[in-house]
């Protein structure tokens, strides 16, 4: 196993994202902390709106979430959703169902099997840390793009949810939690735009502050037992019994910057 889950590629596709279950549960349970931030899904539809009319591509689709608002507010002529996981596709597909003009690809997206100036609109949220070169990705991102074409890639600060590393390892469960490289080492809010503006040309950068308060030890646990970067148990409730026994039953507050970089095809 590599030092970060996210570039362990055998990992990532045996069990990270094999049952779409698993993914379901961690944003569940993050959503249910989620104070404060404007849900990316709408800000990419928001932005990906000014962009010209066309084929629109989903890198990194998932559970199709941002594919179902891209479909909802733009109505694109064609609108591909690509992943690399065949339950996050089908459960895409699923939510889908019954509109017409989406396409379900599945792929390596450091190689898209689409044609040179094939498409209008990509955009790419929080999947580029899954590469160990993401300007590769961003490459290949450039070659889709027709001339004018938007570019809208989407991740994380390296330090999100700083609080709930410190938590799991002063619990004892984990004690080296906090130490571990960020998950999103590779491709993150700080070296984000940098790597974009290899290829394309920036017109945009956009940091959203997003703050999450979990409930409780329960609540805490949720998200936890699914969260690669830990070495946990794998059944919640004793993830969370061991919380009350160690950090106690209280709240807990974290935090996370959201960053949007919008760019064009040169």
């Amino acid at each position: 196993m590599t030092a970060n889950p996210f570039l362990d590629t055998d990992r990532v596709r045996d069990t990270l994202y094999s049952d779409a279950g698993r993914l379901a549960q961690r944003t569940t349970a993050l959503a249910r902390a989620k104070t404060f931030g404007r849900h990316p899904a709408a800000v990419i539809a928001e932005l990906a709106a000014d962009g010209p009319r066309g084929t629109v591509l989903d890198i990194g689709c998932g559970r199709g979430t941002t594919t179902v608002v891209l479909a909802e507010r733009l109505d694109p002529p064609k609108l591909i959703a690509f992943d690399q996981s065949v339950a996050l596709l089908s459960e895409a597909q699923r939510r889908l169902a019954g509109r017409m003009g989406v396409r379900y690809m599945r792929g390596d997206f450091h190689t898209i099997a689409l044609p040179d100036a094939s498409v209008a609109v990509a955009a790419a949220a929080f999947c580029l840390y899954h590469s160990p070169e993401p300007a590769a990705v961003v490459a290949e991102i450039a070659r889709c793009l027709s001339p004018g074409g938007l570019s809208i890639t989407v991740t994380k600060s390296a330090d999100s949810y700083r609080e709930l590393d410190e938590a799991i390892a002063a619990s004892g469960l984990d004690p080296e939690a906090a130490d571990r490289p960020s998950l999103y080492e590779t491709f993150h809010s700080d070296n984000q735009a940098d790597i974009v503006s290899s290829c394309l040309d920036i017109r945009e950068i956009i940091h959203d502050e997003h703050r999450f308060r979990f409930t409780g030890a329960a609540h805490i646990a949720a998200y936890a037992a699914t969260n690669p970067k830990y070495q946990l148990p794998s059944d919640a409730r004793e993830i969370a019994e061991r919380l009350r026994q160690t950090i106690g039953d209280g709240p807990l507050e974290t935090a996370s910057t959201v960053t949007y970089v919008v760019a064009a095809r040169r």
